[in-house]
C-alpha cells in the first residue's frame, strides 16, 4: 500500500557538515556517521539539487531563541559544561551515560536547534512549504534537563517559533521507538499544540512514559496523545495503530502546520528497541504524513530525524527516503543503492551496505474499520488511546 506522492513544492533542506560536531564519542550509539552517510546517499540521488529544493547551511540558535522553550539557567549550564567538560551537571542531565559532556557541546546542539528554527522561519515567511532537518528530532530534551541523547529540543523550538509567528494550531506527530516526552512536557498545557507519539511501551523502554492517560494539562485536555505499543509489534501492527489514531485526530484538530519526527530506531535491526519495523513501513508513514499535510495543513510540513542507531544499514536509507518524499519525488523501494555509495561504506568504514532502498517487506495492515479485537494487545492499546482522547475532539472511539 502506498500514499499518493506530493507534487514538488518549495522545499528547504537544512544541512551542513558542521552538524557532524554533535558527537558524544566513539562508543556512543548516537554516531554522527549516520548523518554523514545520509547526506552522502541523498546526494547520490541528487535530492539536494532538485529544482524545488533550497539547501541551506545550518545556523546556530542564539540564547534568546533557545530560551523560548528552555530555562535560561539550563542554557547557561550547557554552555558552562561545554566550556569545561570536567564540570558535569548530572542534576540537569549533563554528564550522564546517555548525555556525556564534550567540548563545544553547546555550539553543536545549538546548531541542530537552529536548523529546525530555520525550517519554521521558512514556513512562516512562505519561502518554503516543506522543510526538513534530518539531524534534528531531539525530542527528549525538557525545559531544564538533557535526556536520551538530546540537549536542546529542536522540535519544540520549531513549534514555538511557529506559534510566536502567528500560527494558531500545530500538530506534532512522532513515530520514534521512544516516547516523545520532551515535546509533550513542554506543550502539555497548550491547547494550540497537538502532540501524538506512537512508541514502544514505557513498561519496556526508555523513558518509561507515554501512556494513554497522559492526555494533556487542565487547559489542554485531549492535546497529548500516546499509543504505547508492545515489543515486537512489527509493520502490520504499527501501521494499523498509526492509521487508527493519527489521521482521525489530525483532521479533527485541523492544524495549520504539521511537524513530524521520524526516528528510525523502530527498525528490526536497531539495537535500542524491539518494535521490528521495516524501512518500507517507515517510508509509508512519511508518505502518509505528506498526504495529511496536503489535506489539512495547506501543505505546510516540517520533518525531522530523531533516533536511529544502525548507522550503516538503516538510518541513511530511511532518511534519504524522508528527504525524497518531503521534496516531492519518492524513491521506489526496489531501487538499487548506488554502487558508489555502497563502495564508500565498505572502503571507508569496512561495513557491508544494503543493496536496495527497501527491505522487501510484505507491507499490509488491517484497517481499524474491519473491527476491534479485544484479544489483540495492539488493539487494546489503540482502543485505550481512542477512548481517552477521541471524545475531546468530537470523535467516537468505536466508529470514527
Amino acid at each position: 500500500m502506498s500514499a499518493t506522492p506530493v507534487p514538488p513544492v518549495p522545499t528547504l533542506a537544512v544541512w551542513s557538515d558542521s552538524l557532524l560536531a554533535y558527537n558524544f564519542g566513539a562508543h556512543h550509539p548516537m554516531s554522527p556517521i549516520r548523518l554523514e552517510l545520509t547526506a552522502r546517499l541523498a546526494d547520490e540521488y541528487a535530492i539536494f539539487h532538485r529544482p524545488n529544493v533550497t539547501l541551506a547551511a545550518a545556523e546556530s540558535a542564539g540564547d534568546a531563541e533557545l530560551e523560548t522553550v528552555h530555562d535560561p539557567a539550563y542554557v547557561a549550564a550547557v554552555k558552562a559544561v561545554s566550556d569545561d567538560p570536567t564540570a558535569v551537571d548530572e542534576a540537569r542531565g549533563l554528564g550522564t551515560e546517555d548525555d556525556p559532556v564534550f567540548a563545544g557541546m553547546h555550539a553543536a546542539s545549538a546548531r541542530i536547534a537552529g536548523a529546525s528554527l530555520q525550517s519554521a522561519s521558512a514556513i512562516l515567511d512562505g519561502s518554503a512549504l516543506h522543510a526538513v532537518n534530518f539531524a534534528g528530532g531531539m525530542h527528549h530534551a525538557a525545559r531544564g534537563k538533557a535526556s536520551g541523547f538530546c540537549i536542546y529540543n529542536d522540535c519544540a523550538l520549531a513549534i514555538q517559533r511557529l506559534l510566536d509567528g502567528g500560527v494558531q494550531r500545530v500538530a506534532y506527530v512522532d513515530v520514534d521507538a521512544h516516547h516523545g516526552d520532551g515535546v509533550q512536557s513542554i506543550f502539555y498545557d497548550d491547547p494550540r499544540v497537538l502532540t501524538i507519539s506512537l512508541h514502544e511501551t514505557g513498561t519496556h523502554l526508555f523513558p518509561g512514559t507515554g501512556f494513554a492517560n497522559e492526555s494533556g494539562g487542565p487547559e489542554a485536555l485531549g492535546s497529548s496523545v500516546n499509543v504505547a505499543l508492545p515489543p515486537r509489534s512489527g509493520d502490520a501492527a504499527f501501521l494499523r495503530a498509526f492509521h487508527a489514531v493519527v489521521p482521525q485526530l489530525v483532521r479533527a484538530f485541523a492544524p495549520e502546520v504539521i511537524v513530524s519526527q521520524h526516528g528510525c530506531d523502530n527498525h528490526a535491526r536497531d539495537m535500542l528497541s524491539s518494535l521490528r519495523l521495516s524501512i518500507d513501513a517507515q517510508r509509508q508513514m512519511m508518505l502518509d504524513m505528506a498526504d495529511l499535510a496536503r489535506e489539512v495543513a495547506g501543505d505546510r510540513w516540517i520533518a525531522t530525524g530523531g533516533g536511529g542507531y544502525d548507522v550503516f544499514n538503516v538510518v541513511p536509507r530511511s532518511w534519504t527516503h524522508m528527504l525524497a518524499i518531503v521534496s516531492g519525488r519518492p524513491i521506489p523501494l526496489h531501487s538499487e543503492v548506488p554502487q558508489s555509495w555502497h563502495e564508500y561504506v565498505e572502503v571507508r568504514y569496512g561495513q557491508q551496505a544494503p543493496l536496495y532502498m527497501g527491505d522487501d517487506a510484505d507491507l499490509w495492515w488491517r484497517s481499524w474499520e474491519v473491527g476491534y479485537d479485544p484479544n489483540d494487545s495492539v488493539d487494546r492499546t489503540v482502543m485505550a488511546t481512542r477512548k481517552e482522547i477521541f471524545p475531546y475532539h468530537g470523535l467516537d472511539p468505536w466508529f470514527d
